[in-house]
């Protein structure tokens, strides 16, 4: 094997970390006892509400995410209708100051109709601000009122240089990753006559030439290599196929997140500055729907309909808001957002997003404050950096500018379908403090656009199983508080005592000292202890 193979396929390794023995689908509403799966065991928690004759009421969920698919079979049941709103009139019928906001906002989009897809960074804009500030400039002539500044710029310019070497080199990575499986995989399917085989089809196959029998030998030394990550044909034929979507998505976020020139504002035409300003955007919450949908899907896709997926909660309305684009969103929109929801009903709030800095924060803890006055309950992805986050920020944050912690939020980290130290997902953040809980949040098969359905992983999977679980807790017990259902899911989850792989890392550490609960979300224990303590 030459140097550049074995390269190629060492970087594979890496990127199969998350894969495990062959899973349901649906593995994330599974039971630990009945099926050896670390799931939220949903249907137990149903069968319990119905033993106890327990009636739902409507919950009204609002995703705050970059779009969503609103025509998606599994989800267009179960969306939000503004009930004041006459569609496609032109008018604001409801006097709120959002013009034909029938089935919520779009933050990041014009007047005109066009819509941001990709932004900057905010580390970008504060480079950028600083290096303006201090060009020409340097240690030895800037005035004395300016040091604290260029210190300021100098952490900037060495993050900024540093994001960006090492996005380059994962675009590196993975178009070589691609090259090396678009020679392989593609004249086999072609060969086998399928798009995804199984080994034994691939065994079958009665290929024409030498060439095709090298492939065949290459692609079984492969699955070889990586038998004890459990690598299976099909598992290896959708990782080269989510490879080309993956270097679309690294050379977007190269171009955009990056530029020093690009302003995506520009296309909305608010004042950025002003805080207090909140009529902007337009009602097209439909773009750049994949991760909305996806994330929607895993709350409440319409449960026993013999289409797709079941969702978690069983009687819920979502309610879709844009703020997130391919990049940082902003403060504002973040802010503008969380108002919207609470102002038009919304009782629980999903938000899959985050970011390392946080330029407009008063403006973000001022909309959760007024969430928590008006009993709204927050539910926030602790992030994909494998980094703990009591130490590293990662925004929205529960902890305020005041110092205080607001007590409507609930942090979540994701974690696997390994029984073992590959509980924790690779991939999420963590800490003792900063982090409540962890809920399944690898290859979680949910909707994707145009009636699609897929597998997802990051802690923006984990939080809306959280989120999901909340609202069927506040649809079978109305007359709970925020505080009441983070309490019940905290004190319910379930305890894993294992050392397990600390995230990014094979230094092993206990479960429990990966956030401040030291449990795994569960559904059937959740419902176990409403009934308990909150049936009135």
């Amino acid at each position: 094997m030459n140097i550049k193979i074995a390269s190629v396929l060492y970087l594979f390794g890496l990127t199969l970390q998350l894969f495990s023995q062959e899973t349901p689908k649906n593995w994330h509403l599974l039971d630990e006892k009945e099926d050896n799966i670390p799931g939220i065991s949903l249907e137990k928690a149903y069968n319990l509400l119905k033993e106890h004759n327990k009636k739902s009421s409507p919950v009204i969920v609002a995703v705050l995410d970059s779009g969503l698919d609103i025509n998606h079979e599994d989800i267009n049941p179960i969306l939000w209708v503004n009930p004041k709103e006459i569609e496609g009139n032109n008018l604001d019928d409801d006097g709120n100051g959002y013009i034909d906001d029938v089935h919520g906002w779009n933050f990041i989009g014009g007047p005109n109709g066009q819509n941001i897809e990709a932004e900057t960074l905010e580390l970008t804009r504060f480079y950028k601000k600083f290096k303006e500030q201090f060009k020409g400039k340097n240690k030895f002539n800037i005035a004395p009122e300016e040091k604290e500044d260029y210190e300021k710029f100098l952490i900037y310019m060495k993050a900024y240089n540093e994001g960006k070497s090492k996005l380059k080199s994962s675009i590196k990575n993975n178009t070589e990753e691609f090259t090396f499986f678009d020679k392989l995989i593609p004249p086999l399917q072609e060969a086998v006559g399928k798009n995804s085989f199984t080994e034994k089809e691939l065994k079958k196959a009665k290929l024409k030439g030498q060439k095709l029998e090298n492939l065949r030998a290459k692609f079984f030394r492969i699955l070889e290599r990586n038998k004890e990550k459990d690598l299976t044909s099909v598992k290896l034929i959708k990782h080269y196929e989510d490879l080309s979507s993956q270097m679309e998505s690294l050379n977007t976020r190269l171009e955009y997140n990056y530029s020093l020139d690009f302003d995506g504002r520009a296309i909305i035409g608010d004042d950025y500055s002003n805080l207090n300003e909140k009529i902007y955007g337009n009602n097209d919450v439909s773009k750049r729907a994949e991760h909305g949908t996806h994330v929607s899907g895993i709350i409440g896709a319409v449960r026993h309909n013999n289409i797709g997926i079941n969702g978690i909660a069983d009687n819920v309305i979502i309610m879709p808001i844009r703020n997130t684009p391919m990049g940082d969103e902003a403060d504002k929109d973040v802010a503008n957002g969380i108002r919207y929801a609470v102002d038009n009903g919304a009782k629980i709030i999903n938000m899959s997003f985050g970011k390392d800095f946080s330029p407009q924060k008063e403006a973000v803890d001022e909309a959760v404050k007024y969430a928590q006055e008006k009993g709204v309950l927050l539910v926030h992805a602790a992030g994909n950096d494998n980094k703990n986050t009591d130490y590293f920020y990662n925004y929205p944050s529960a902890l305020l500018k005041d110092g205080s912690v607001a007590d409507n939020w609930i942090e979540v980290g994701a974690s696997s379908f390994n029984l073992n130290e590959k509980l924790p997902a690779t991939f999420s953040n963590y800490g003792n403090v900063s982090v409540d809980i962890f809920a399944p949040g690898v290859d979680i098969y949910a909707t994707l656009p145009n009636n699609a359905y897929d597998t997802r992983s990051g802690t923006s999977m984990a939080a809306p199983v959280v989120s999901g679980i909340a609202a069927l807790l506040f649809s079978y017990f109305p007359h709970l508080t925020p505080e009441q259902v983070i309490s019940i899911i905290t004190e319910s989850g379930i305890t894993y005592n294992i050392d397990v792989n600390q995230p990014g890392s094979e230094n092993k550490v206990p479960f429990s000292s990966l956030s401040k609960t030291g449990k795994i979300i569960n559904a059937y224990s959740a419902v176990k202890l409403a009934l308990k303590n909150y049936d009135n």
